[in-house]
């Protein structure tokens, strides 16, 4: 039973569609490019009334040895794991509404990842320089 409990809640999952990069793009003008900035650079209208500067986004993969640190990123997001120099100006996501869950997988194991959590990710690694 429980085997097609989770093959049931897969199939039901798997209708809801992938975002796509520009829905990405949107979610970070909408919700950080007043901090991060248009380019994400840091350098938002709001940086510079804030007590620490945002990072610059475009260079989290340099940082993390040339591999993008998705499952970092996506914490950070969600706001699940922070380490204490982060600004309390940076919102916690993941304790709203971050629209359906789609499956990731990664090795064979699938994981439910809220959709806008995943576009927003995915267009942050889009913008690795």
């Amino acid at each position: 039973m429980k085997k097609l409990s989770i093959i049931a809640a897969l199939a039901l999952t798997a209708c809801v569609e992938t975002p796509d990069a520009p829905e990405g793009k949107q979610l970070y003008m909408d919700n950080c490019a007043s901090c991060h900035g248009f380019d994400a650079k840091g350098t938002g209208e709001m940086a510079d009334v804030l007590i620490k500067m945002p990072p610059d986004l475009t260079t989290l993969k340099a940082r993390y040895k040339g591999e993008f640190p998705t499952d970092y990123v996506m914490s950070t997001i969600d706001g699940l794991k922070r380490k204490p120099h982060f600004s309390g100006a940076m919102p916690e996501f993941g304790a709203g509404d971050m629209g359906d869950t789609v499956i990731v997988e990664k090795d064979g194991i699938g994981t439910p990842v809220p959709a806008e959590l995943l576009a927003l990710t995915e267009y942050l690694e889009s913008v690795q320089e």
